[in-house]
């Protein structure tokens, strides 16, 4: 059975240079980067490498990386700590569109009574950024925008909502977890303060993120502990996964280019291929501003979950939505927050490719959903 792996937005294939980069620090470089002897001095010179390769990809200092257990941990560190430092008063302002890791913390903050704001999306998942003028001059805030939504591709201007929070003074935290490695970013050219990525995201291991916090930015500690990443989060260093992840971002570096041409001609191969091919199909979200990798298409009047079962049995894995609400059978936020009507919205999938695919997954793919879109719809009683 071919197998076609067509899941990257939830999570990706370790690259064997990543692998082999580890390898070491589990069986001969084992001491802690934190202690004073040898051992230790083995190891942490290693570390800082990797810290200033993850630095590279975004263009920042090394000083202003910490390393996370992920990109969930990177988005509670930056909102809880800067919500903290910035006290009760602040306001926090984010989308309806964001990431469970985003929208969770920000809810609890609701809870705990701060003035939390979420921003609505149009038909194409864009924001509105008169509104968020709008609420920006309404006082302090803290804000906390996504880069690339991680179900559609579709990305925000970075660049705008950058600018517009400077000037208003607050304090600007992105989710860029989907979007490091893929599209170019640079913090010297789109003033943000706080940057998260995980490392599963850019074929390094589960286990492993990071979080941008450019110098001057207030952040209360949000892992409290010991006086690792210089006290700003406590815990012993997790060497061999710090290493992968400086590995991979050095590769997702030299890799952009591919990214953004082969990777994307093979997006929009497999996107015409199917609009073609399945009556009744849709593509949510801009089609220009978005990932190169990603497609999200609605087949009307059947279950996503129900192709994603076939796709299965024939060697593809694909996705409803985000990794961690699947399972659920109701249409994602992101999709509802679009304004994806009910008979479409029901039947969205997600496609999102990496540079290990091939123009012969694209066609496998092209060549047999068809056939089960249409078997599907001739059990569905909405036709």
């Amino acid at each position: 059975m071919r197998n076609v792996y067509f899941d990257n937005n939830a999570t990706t294939q370790p690259a064997p240079e990543v692998v082999e980069a580890m390898q070491p620090f589990f069986a001969e470089l084992w001491g802690n980067p934190s202690s004073m002897h040898h051992f230790g001095g083995q190891v942490a010179p290693h570390m800082e490498a990797a810290r200033a390769k993850v630095a590279a990809l975004l263009h920042a200092e090394p000083s202003e990386i910490v390393f996370t257990g992920c990109g969930t941990e990177s988005d509670n560190m930056a909102i809880r700590g800067a919500a903290e430092a910035l006290g009760r008063g602040a306001r926090v302002i984010t989308t309806r569109v964001e990431h469970p890791a985003v929208l969770g913390p920000c809810r609890r903050l609701r809870e705990e009574g701060h003035d939390v704001v979420e921003l609505g999306v149009d038909a194409s998942g864009q924001l509105n950024l008169d509104e968020l003028r709008a609420e920006l001059a309404r006082g302090p805030a803290l804000v906390t925008i996504m880069w690339a939504n991680n179900e559609t591709g579709v990305i925000f201007p970075m660049d705008r909502i950058a600018a517009m929070t400077r000037e208003a003074g607050a304090v600007l935290h992105t989710d860029a977890v989907q979007a490091a490695g893929k599209v170019p970013i640079d913090v010297r050219d789109t003033p943000v303060d706080m940057l998260s990525l995980a490392g599963h995201k850019l074929h390094a291991p589960k286990g492993i993120g990071a979080l941008y916090v450019r110098k001057g930015t207030r952040l209360n500690t949000f892992m409290l502990g010991g006086h690792q990443e210089h006290g700003r989060r406590g815990g012993t260093e997790n060497v061999p996964y710090i290493v992968g992840l400086g590995r991979a971002c050095e590769l997702a570096a030299a890799t952009l280019s591919e990214e953004r041409t082969r990777v994307a001609a093979l997006r929009d191969r497999l996107e015409k291929g199917l609009l073609a091919s399945c009556p009744d199909a849709s593509v949510n979200g801009d089609r220009v501003n978005r990932l190169p990798n990603t497609t999200n298409m609605s087949f009307q009047y059947i279950e996503g979950e129900s192709i994603l079962y076939h796709l299965s049995d024939i060697g593809v894995a694909a996705s409803s939505g985000s990794a961690c609400t699947s399972g659920s059978l109701e249409p994602s936020h992101v999709i509802r927050a679009m304004g994806v009507p009910f008979t479409a919205a029901h039947g969205s999938i997600r496609f999102s490719l990496s540079r290990y695919n091939t123009g012969e997954d694209v066609d496998f793919v092209v060549a047999r959903l068809p056939e089960i879109v249409q078997r599907l719809r001739a059990l569905s009683p909405f036709v």
